[in-house]
């Protein structure tokens, strides 16, 4: 990759050690590395903080558990195992990115089985996952599983779950005056004679950077056809979450075990601005659900709860749906990335691309990232001039908030 010189610029345009692209968990997070490591960079996005694939997550920082449903360790389980560690540094305020005002929902997740777990109580009794899932005795069960109509299994699983609205605004005070926001930035994109990325502003001004560094999720495709590249490619995993506000004051992070390696249910619980209790339901629920119409995802979560809560009663919450596309690099034959993905883009000489594949990961798409970056040249710009020009980005509405009446 060639190196554009950052040497002293008398035409009034700006030039950066980096610039990031992208508003979400894997933008903000990097820009914080960055910064913090002593580089010139800044933040554009064309809409609010976290809006997309970031708000539309479940919040969890997971170490890797719900991928071993086959009975044994692998690829994937491995390499997140270590994330609850990473961010729990972060989250006291001791690791590479001071998260010491996010706040946590629950600092545990459940995992459970109405029927025989088979071959994985023995797993998960084993030393191979000691420290990392702990059964739970009856006397000690949530409030939504002390019901007599319960009659599983249940584990304590170390992943802890975020309030996402708080991280995103711990990272943005984190990052304040680097982050702005632009309309139109496809269309502002372009590449000089030596296949430098740079994008202009509306009074002419041209940002330039030694390294632009993609982070939009799904927007990544967009912004690389501006540029004429065609490598990475991206493939998108669709799903269909399914949101359902009721009265019980039962707060409950878990995931419920199926016939399939994928938990058959994911709860998690969430703000909400009114006195409603707001589950957020993913797992195979939701993966199925997107070949199924709202109408028929909402009865068939209506029947699932109904089979796995038997002693409560449904027929009042409401019910609502929410599709999500999860951005990741292509993979042979679609896939899951087991990690973070950061490379560079063929056909221009300044530009990275990257996907977190999850919001566990994005610490991992940071470290890829910085390992690709040449050394600061810590020119610190006065940043009126863009101050001026462009607005802060406020943070987005959660999904179920966003799509009240």
């Amino acid at each position: 990759m060639n190196n554009p010189s950052l040497s002293p610029d008398t035409s009034g345009d700006l030039q950066f050690d980096a610039v990031i692209i992208g508003g979400g968990i894997a933008g903000l997070w990097t820009l914080d590395r960055l910064r913090t490591s002593g580089y010139n960079a800044i933040l554009l996005t064309d809409r609010p903080l976290g809006d997309g694939q970031t708000l539309a997550s479940q919040g969890m920082i997971h170490g890797g558990i719900k991928y071993t449903l086959s009975g044994a360790l692998n690829k994937a389980s491995e390499t997140i195992a270590d994330m609850p560690d990473y961010w729990e540094r972060c989250l006291a305020g001791q690791g590479d990115v001071d998260l010491g005002d996010t706040n946590t929902l629950s600092d545990h997740f459940y995992m459970w089985s109405n029927s025989t777990m088979g071959k994985l109580t023995g797993f998960f009794a084993s030393r191979a996952v000691r420290g990392r899932v702990d059964k739970v005795a009856a006397n000690e069960r949530p409030a939504l599983l002390q019901n007599p109509g319960f009659k599983g299994s249940l584990y304590r699983l170390v992943d802890r779950v975020l309030d996402v609205p708080s991280l995103l605004a711990n990272l943005a005070t984190n990052n304040h005056g680097r982050l702005f926001q632009l309309s139109n930035i496809i269309n502002r994109l372009d590449k000089d004679a030596d296949n430098n990325a740079y994008l202009t502003l509306d009074n002419g001004t041209k940002l330039q950077a030694r390294r632009w560094i993609l982070c939009a999720g799904k927007g990544n495709a967009g912004l690389l056809t501006a540029l004429a590249c065609t490598e990475p490619a991206m493939q998108l995993r669709p799903l269909q979450q399914l949101i359902v506000r009721h009265r019980y004051p039962y707060p409950f992070y878990g995931h419920c075990l199926g016939a399939d390696k994928t938990p058959r249910l994911t709860i998690s619980t969430h703000p909400s601005a009114s006195d409603e209790t707001v589950w957020y339901l993913g797992g195979s629920l939701a993966e199925k659900g997107a070949s199924m119409s709202a109408s028929e995802l909402i009865n068939a979560g209506r029947q699932e709860l109904a089979e796995l809560f038997p002693w409560l009663d449904f027929s009042e919450a409401a019910f609502s749906t929410l599709p999500v596309e999860r951005a990741e690099p292509r993979q042979k034959d679609f896939a899951r990335p087991d990690n973070a993905f950061a490379e560079p883009a063929c056909g221009v000489s300044n530009v990275l691309v990257g996907w977190p594949t999850k919001l566990t990961l994005a610490p991992n798409l940071a470290n890829q990232i910085l390992a690709q970056l040449p050394p600061p040249e810590a020119r610190n710009h006065d940043l009126a001039a863009l101050t001026q020009q462009l607005s802060v980005p406020d943070i987005a509405p959660l999904p179920w908030e966003a799509k009240r009446d």
